[in-house]
C-alpha cells in the first residue's frame, strides 16, 4: 500500500506549543483539552512510503485544521486528527500548508469606525473608488436579464467566428457554456453601465464594426484535456500549485 504519510508533529519536540494554540480561542479549552489538541495534530509529509496493508491497523480521519471551525469540534471523535503545518523532507522544515485558507481574525483588515450623521468624510471619494453599477437606472429586471442574454449570445457567435475557439469548444454545446463565464456578465454589465443604461446604445457596442465582441478569462485557454489534467493534480497535491507544476503537470499545462 502507498500513501503519503502523516507523522505526529508534538513528537518533534515535546516541550514546543501547537501552532494551533496561539489562537486567542485556545482560553476556551481545559488543560486537558489543550493537551489531546496537541497529540491531535499531524502534520503532514510529501514523502511517500510503501507499507503492506497487515501493518495498518485500521482507517482515521485527517483535514485540513479550519480556523473558523471551533477548537472542541476536533475532540469529539476519537479517530479524528488535524494537520496545519507541511514538512519538507528535503530542507528539514515544517511549514503552514500552502493550500490553506486565509480565514479568521488573524487575517481580517482594521474597519474604521462609521461616521456619525453629524460627522463630515473630509476624504475625495473620487480618489478611492470608481463607480461601476448601480440601482438607480430606469430598466428593469427583465430587461436587464434580456440584455445578459443577448450578451450571451453574442459571445457563443464570436467563439464560432474565432479559429482557436472552435479547435478548443469545437461544439456548440461547449461554446454555449463558455459563452456564459462570469467574463460574459461582468462585460455586459460594465456595458450598461458605460453606456449610462441605454439598451439601444449598449446593445449596437456589443456588435462593433470589426465584429462581435469574444470575451475570455485564462481558464477558457486551456483545452479539455488540460482542464482534466489540472482537476486530476489538484485532486490529489491539493492547493500546493508549485507540487502541481514541477511534479505532476511541468511540460503538460
Amino acid at each position: 500500500m502507498t500513501a503519503n504519510m502523516y507523522r505526529v508533529g508534538g513528537a518533534l519536540d515535546e516541550s514546543s506549543e501547537s501552532p494551533v494554540l496561539n489562537f486567542g480561542r485556545s482560553d476556551q479549552l481545559s488543560p486537558k483539552q489543550r493537551h489531546q489538541m496537541k497529540h491531535r495534530e499531524l502534520f503532514l509529509s510529501r514523502q511517500v512510503e510503501t507499507l503492506p496493508a497487515t501493518h495498518i491497523r485500521g482507517k482515521c480521519s485527517v483535514t485540513l485544521f479550519n480556523e473558523t471551525e471551533a477548537l472542541c469540534s476536533y475532540l469529539n471523535k476519537d479517530d479524528m486528527f488535524f494537520y496545519c503545518l507541511v514538512f519538507d523532507p528535503t530542507q528539514k522544515t515544517l511549514l503552514a500548508d500552502k493550500g490553506e485558507i486565509r480565514v479568521g481574525s488573524r487575517y481580517q483588515c482594521d474597519v474604521p469606525p462609521m461616521l456619525r450623521d453629524s460627522d463630515s468624510d473630509d476624504r475625495e471619494l473620487a480618489e478611492l473608488e470608481t463607480l461601476t453599477w448601480t440601482p438607480e437606472h430606469n430598466l428593469s429586471d427583465r430587461q436587464i436579464d434580456q440584455f445578459l442574454v443577448v450578451a450571451r449570445s453574442v459571445g457563443t457567435f464570436a467563439r464560432a467566428l474565432d479559429c482557436s475557439s472552435s479547435v478548443k469548444q469545437p461544439s456548440l454545446h461547449m461554446s454555449a457554456a463558455a459563452a456564459s463565464r462570469d467574463i460574459t456578465l461582468f462585460h455586459a454589465m460594465d456595458t450598461l453601465h458605460r453606456h449610462g443604461y441605454d439598451l439601444s446604445s449598449a446593445l449596437c457596442s456589443l456588435v462593433p464594426s470589426s465584429g462581435p465582441v469574444l470575451c475570455r478569462d485564462e481558464m477558457e485557454e486551456w483545452s479539455a484535456s488540460e482542464a482534466n489534467l489540472f482537476e486530476e493534480a489538484l485532486d490529489k497535491y491539493g492547493k500546493d500549485f508549485n507540487d502541481i507544476r514541477q511534479i505532476f503537470c511541468l511540460g503538460k499545462l
